[in-house]
């Protein structure tokens, strides 16, 4: 089933259970996705749909932090319960031990160190993971190991 059915039919089911929050959030994901499919002009892949996906994500706890710091409680906990409903579009998410290993691994293979590293690094262990990690993670993670 293509990513954008699952998401039509998931709205259909919010509005029926009348959850307006739900509603809400996966009606503006819709949005997203139908515009990153007219400007590719064709049908999203898994990848494509995942990257949207992570994107309103990262959004959300951006927004949800800046809220939290202007002391906006109330509007922080909306994005939160946001990063629920999107979470339930990613996969699995893997731990950050696994993470660290998989990049430890990747650096000694390539005998790789330092900051020029950061590009290939970020490649292959995104290629690797794809939406079972987000980027800020594997950015923090790979600064780690390369200092």
């Amino acid at each position: 089933m293509l990513p954008q059915t699952r998401l039509e039919t998931d709205i259909k089911t919010a509005m029926k259970a009348r959850d307006a929050d739900r509603l809400s959030t996966l009606r503006l994901l819709l949005g997203a996705v139908k515009n990153r499919k007219i400007e590719l002009g064709d049908d999203l892949d898994e990848a494509e749909f995942l990257a949207i996906v992570q994107k309103a994500v990262k959004q959300r706890r951006d927004a949800a932090e800046q809220f939290h710091k202007g002391d906006r409680t109330e509007l922080a906990h909306k994005e939160e319960a946001e990063i629920v409903v999107l979470n339930g579009y990613l996969p699995e998410q893997v731990n950050e031990d696994d993470v660290r290993a998989a990049i430890a691994e990747f650096l000694a293979s390539g005998d790789l160190s330092g900051p020029k590293a950061m590009g290939p690094v970020m490649k292959a262990m995104k290629e690797k993971f794809g939406g079972a990690t987000d980027g800020q993670t594997l950015s923090r993670i790979a600064r780690e190991l390369l200092t």
